[in-house]
């Protein structure tokens, strides 16, 4: 993974695109965003494949476990000219309560495989979670383009 560019900041005059994740309609709206983001960012299909399945584990997550929650996209722009996508997906659902075991590959509080969080870190070149007991989650993730 690449390191994080302090210095990245929002493309000048790009409005955030934001989209509200309550039903399965909705993650599928989510990922169609993305992928018409990264699109218009320059990413290639590898890149757009990764921050398309990276928005949908975030989305479905928000909805399954935090019953809903919005997604936030911006493009970004970092100090060498490198452009990228950053995504937050927040919830106000119950929280994580033990983050590492959730990131950890197999960790699954419902029918899935268990790849969900971790898999997305694997996706992306930064990763962040803000979440705490009964005060919902928010992920942030930032994949650049090649």
């Amino acid at each position: 993974m690449r390191p994080a560019e302090p210095f990245a900041r929002p493309v000048p005059a790009a409005a955030d695109l934001v989209r509200e994740v309550r039903s399965e309609a909705d993650v599928l709206a989510a990922r169609h965003l993305v992928r018409a983001a990264a699109i218009a960012a320059g990413f290639d299909l590898v890149g757009q494949t990764k921050i398309v399945t990276a928005a949908n584990e975030m989305a479905r997550n928000a909805y399954v476990h935090g019953g809903g929650g919005t997604m936030v996209v911006r493009e970004l722009v970092g100090t060498c000219g490198r452009r990228g996508l950053r995504l937050e997906v927040t919830d106000r659902g119950p929280g994580i309560l033990d983050v590492e075991a959730a990131l950890a590959d197999g960790f699954s509080t419902g029918a899935g495989l268990g790849h969900g969080l971790g898999g997305t870190r694997g996706l992306v070149h930064e990763f962040g979670i803000d979440t705490a007991a009964g005060a919902g989650t928010t992920v942030t993730v930032v994949r650049w383009r090649a």
